[in-house]
Order: C-alpha cells, then sequence, then structure tokens
C-alpha cells in the first residue's frame, strides 16, 4: 500500500468521526423544537433526523464543491493531505469542545475554520474573497434572515390563528411539526454531509486519486450520509436542552414557525446558492425571532449571548486548533 494511498485513507478516516461527531452535535438542530413541544418523543425524533439526513446528503452536491474547491489551494502532494486532515482535526476538537459545554456551535464553520487555519501555517493560498463571498456572508445574513422571518411568521400565524380555541391549535400544530422537523432533518444531511463529501472530494484530488474536484464518486454521498445518519440517532441531549428549553419556552406554534423558517432558508442557501451555511445558527436565530413576538423578555438572552459568543470564537477557535495539529501531523507526511 503506498504512502500516498495511507495519507488519502487517513484523511477520509478522519472526516467519518467529524461526520459522526457533527451528527451527535447538531442533532438538536432538526429536533430540539419538536421534543420540547412534545409533538415527537426523543426517539421518534431522532429517527425521523437520522433518516432525513441520510436522504438530504443526496442533495448537497454544490454545498460539496464549494467546500472542496475554491476556498483555499492545496498542492497535490502527500504534505498537502497533511493539511487536510490538520483541518478536519481542528474542527473534530472543536465540536466536541462545544458538545461538552452544550453551546450549539456550528460544525459547518468549524470545519472551513479548520482548514483555513491549516493552510494559513502551511504557507498556502487562502482565497478570501470567495470566504468572504460563500462563507462570512452568508454566515451572517442566514441568522439575520432566520430571525426577521421567524418573527414574520409567526405574527402571520397569531393573526391567521387569532380565534382558534389554544387545545385544538396546539394538537394541529404538533402534527404539523411532523412535517417541518422532517424538512428540518433534510435541510440538514443537505448543508452538513455534503462538507464532509466535500473533505472527501479534496483529499481524493490532492492525493492524486481524481482529476480534479468536481466529480462526488456516488460512494462518497452513501457513507457520509450513512455516518451522519448514525451520529445524529446517537442523539447529543446536551445542546437539545439548550436549544429545546434555554433560549425561550417553546409551544407547537412556535416550534412549527421556527422549523419552517430554518429549514426554507437551508434548501433556499444550499441548493439555490451552494453556501454552507450553519444550520446551528439557523434554527437558533429562528426560535429567536419566534419567541421575539411574545415579548422580548421571553427570550433568555443571556443564553443567548452565550451562544453568539461561540459562533463567534467558532473559526478562529477550530482554525487555532488547526494550525497546531497541522504542526503534529506534519512530520508523518513525508
Amino acid at each position: 500500500m503506498s504512502a500516498e494511498l495511507v495519507a488519502v485513507l487517513a484523511v477520509i478516516l478522519a472526516a467519518m468521526v467529524f461526520d459522526y461527531t457533527n451528527g451527535f452535535h447538531d442533532a438538536a438542530n432538526a429536533i430540539a423544537t419538536s421534543v420540547s413541544t412534545r409533538a415527537l418523543t426523543p426517539r421518534i425524533a431522532l429517527l425521523m433526523a437520522a433518516i432525513g439526513n441520510f436522504i438530504g446528503a443526496h442533495f448537497g452536491e454544490k454545498v460539496a464543491k464549494t467546500v472542496g474547491s475554491g476556498l483555499i489551494d492545496v498542492p497535490q502532494v502527500v504534505g498537502g493531505l497533511a493539511l487536510v486532515l490538520a483541518g478536519v482535526l481542528g474542527a473534530i476538537a472543536w465540536n466536541l469542545i462545544t458538545w461538552y459545554f452544550g453551546l450549539p456551535s456550528s460544525s459547518s464553520h468549524a470545519l472551513i475554520g479548520g482548514l483555513v487555519g491549516a493552510a494559513l501555517v502551511a504557507g498556502e493560498t487562502v482565497h478570501w474573497a470567495g470566504i468572504v463571498k460563500k462563507v462570512l456572508l452568508p454566515m451572517v445574513l442566514s441568522p439575520v434572515a432566520g430571525f426577521v422571518l421567524g418573527f414574520i411568521v409567526m405574527v402571520a400565524l397569531m393573526w391567521i390563528f387569532r380565534r382558534g380555541r389554544p387545545a385544538k391549535l396546539n394538537r394541529g400544530f404538533r402534527w404539523a411539526q411532523t412535517v417541518s422537523a422532517a424538512l428540518m432533518s433534510i435541510g440538514h444531511g443537505l448543508q452538513d454531509a455534503a462538507k464532509t463529501i466535500g473533505v472527501i472530494v479534496l483529499a481524493l484530488y490532492v492525493g492524486g486519486y481524481q482529476d480534479s474536484t468536481s466529480h462526488i464518486p456516488q460512494w462518497a454521498y452513501w457513507t457520509s450520509a450513512t455516518v451522519l445518519a448514525l451520529g445524529t440517532y446517537a442523539g447529543g441531549w446536551r445542546i437539545i436542552r439548550t436549544l429545546g428549553r434555554k433560549i425561550i419556552d417553546l409551544g407547537p406554534p412556535e416550534g412549527f414557525a421556527a422549523e419552517t423558517v430554518a429549514s426554507s432558508l437551508l434548501f433556499t442557501f444550499g441548493i439555490g446558492l451552494g453556501a454552507p451555511i450553519s444550520t446551528t445558527h439557523t434554527i437558533t436565530s429562528a426560535i429567536m425571532g419566534v419567541g421575539a413576538t411574545k415579548k422580548l423578555s421571553a427570550v433568555r438572552w443571556g443564553v443567548a449571548g452565550n451562544i453568539v459568543g461561540a459562533w463567534i470564537l467558532t473559526f478562529p477557535g477550530a482554525g487555532g486548533i488547526a494550525a497546531l495539529c497541522y504542526f503534529v501531523v506534519r512530520p508523518f507526511f513525508s
């Protein structure tokens, strides 16, 4: 077995570990609102999320290509694989740190931040214009859109059903949440499995097993989708509690509104623009927007502030860890 093949396999294995941690770290994104409103039991919700992630992964081609090319230059040598591996390890470490503290940070931006951090210390080119256009702008716009649209959709629902009986409405919206949670899960798979696929394609290209990053082998879809689904089913209960209870007290109408807004944005940015946005940012901001329709004090802004702090730290935090990892793994890639 050649050194190049061993290096490629090491990167793909690390990508699968990241994919799994992404699943249990971000499971909350798809199911926290449904569980907190008792629309679904935790295990049923997790099973639905796992299936939705598996389906959604097959629609993430544009996101995968954004991650696999256009953000950093990686030389087609064994040392280039060290860069990719270090970036993935930085993202894994950040996922585990934020999971431990129950903070719903972005696995997406942890991965991209890790790749950028490793590229900087390796002396490779970072395409900042592409980072700003495809990553940073969507990173800012998606939570702003989530908050505003969450507020608007919730106000619209309150007006449309203003004469309805609360008990009957809650039963109806619990059923509606089954659909919105399923769409949320598919959107999560579309966004998050696609990022792992992008790393696999990048590793194959750098290792010389593909001529370009434009081709995505079918097995990459199936592998990434399966591992993400398994990680999702394992659950991430610390983060589920943060999203489901600590930001606001959700009812079925609020949960439906937040999930509908968040899933719509995931599909719009992912399929329409190929932009790797954060599922975490999107659903959290939608929950805040929905909660603000009650009154501003209904949102626990202290918890929200901690989450925003984790968002801000994710890119440089994962990048810094990846930079350290590069110096550790580089001697093994020669």
